[in-house]
């Protein structure tokens, strides 16, 4: 059973809309003297998880034919689930069984995907998609307590890469704008594939996860920054792999500079860290490679391998002494049930063997937020000591 506490968490349903969800609407209506006197009334919710796990979903279609839902695989199975239309012109289904997770969620209203708007809204597979948690009964690190609280910031900066504006979003902790003479390290977090900079606030409960760790004392104080990982200059093909899109450039001529001028900072490489999942994580690979004086800790959580397509300037992938001195931090992180963790672990096994000094942490789920939340607080617990 999860705990009705927990369910009531708000971090559980707040996104980029709105924090807390009125979950009403307007009737316009008028008095006895004809003055307009609206009330609001107490709508559905369109998804409502249960005590016992179980799922409840409801979709507003009175004119459709067929609503469907589905996952989009993973813990929650991208196959098309029948909803029932009820004579309010509510559809409704309950979905048992399923994992603790984040889970983006597929509506379809007579054949058409379509968003469900009383659900709460992210960004994922290059979209806005609905989505709900399903959280883990045993763990609360990425849900919102009563402890000091950092800000989120979202800050404009000029990229010569792209010869354009571009947006970061950036976490400081909560002593931050009451210690002025202090200065922090900074940590630099990537999204995947599909995702977007914002989405590690929404949906990767980055603020939380701080928050908590430091009201616990389980990690040092840090600037965290999330940036684009979409980097296209002028003619760059967009047909190529996102990966491989000079995202390094931007970080480390852009963005460093930009923080370390515009935040109080510990700008030198023992104090700066990079890391990010999927598509970041290969990113990631590639900009402490291209950059080893920029970067002394990497996290790489679910990216296909440990390797990358830049050059190599101190042959670190293949000199264990060296990669060992460059690196504070070499973390690699993967979901159990994803294809990339026994490649991750075997590579791994194989370059320990060999003398290179890597941390591997194997959480639970699957290519989606819950193993990378764990990746994120276990990696940063053991950054900048």
């Amino acid at each position: 059973m999860i705990p009705k506490e927990m369910l009531k968490n708000q971090a559980l349903t707040a996104h980029a809309l709105f924090f807390d969800d009125p979950h009403r609407d307007l009737v316009r209506e008028m008095d006895e003297k004809g003055r307009p006197n609206g009330r609001y009334i107490e709508l559905p919710k369109g998804v409502e998880v249960m005590e016992n796990g179980d799922v409840k979903f409801a979709y507003h279609a009175p004119d459709a034919k067929c609503v469907q839902v589905s996952g989009t695989g993973g813990s929650f199975p991208a196959d098309l689930i029948d909803m029932e239309k009820c004579e309010d012109g509510w559809w409704r289904a309950t979905v048992s069984g399923l994992e603790s997770a984040f889970h983006f969620v597929r509506f379809y209203v007579d054949g058409t995907e379509a968003l469900n708007p009383y659900m709460p809204y992210g960004y994922g597979y290059g979209k806005t998609m609905n989505f709900f948690e399903l959280p883990d009964k045993y763990s609360e690190f990425y849900l919102l307590h009563d402890v000091p609280h950092g800000a989120v910031r979202m800050n404009y900066f000029y990229s010569e890469t792209v010869k354009d504006w571009r947006a970061c979003w950036v976490y400081t902790p909560p002593t931050y704008d009451t210690d002025r003479e202090k200065r922090y390290p900074v940590f630099y977090l990537q999204h995947g594939g599909g995702e977007a900079e914002s989405c590690w606030i929404w949906q990767g409960k980055l603020n939380n996860i701080m928050d908590n760790l430091l009201a616990d004392g389980q990690c040092e104080e840090m600037i965290v920054v999330m940036n684009c990982g979409y980097v296209y200059p002028e003619g760059y093909d967009y047909g190529k792999n996102p990966v491989a899109s000079p995202v390094e450039d931007l970080i480390a001529n852009d963005c460093v500079p930009f923080i370390d001028k515009k935040y109080r900072t510990l700008a030198d490489r023992h104090h700066r860290a990079v890391a990010g999942f999927s598509m970041g994580g290969g990113q990631t690979l590639n900009t402490v490679i291209k950059y080893p004086e920029v970067f002394a800790n990497a996290g790489v959580f679910s990216a296909p391998a440990i390797r990358s397509d830049r050059e190599d300037k101190l042959n670190l992938l293949n000199d264990p002494e060296k990669f060992n001195e460059n690196f504070d931090l070499f973390f690699v992180n993967a979901g159990s049930y994803e294809p990339a963790c026994d490649v991750l672990k075997k590579q791994t096994r194989e370059m320990r063997a060999k003398g290179f000094k890597i941390v591997f942490f194997e959480s639970p789920g699957f290519h989606e937020w819950a193993p990378w939340r764990y990746g994120t607080m276990e990696f940063a617990k053991r950054l900048f000591h």
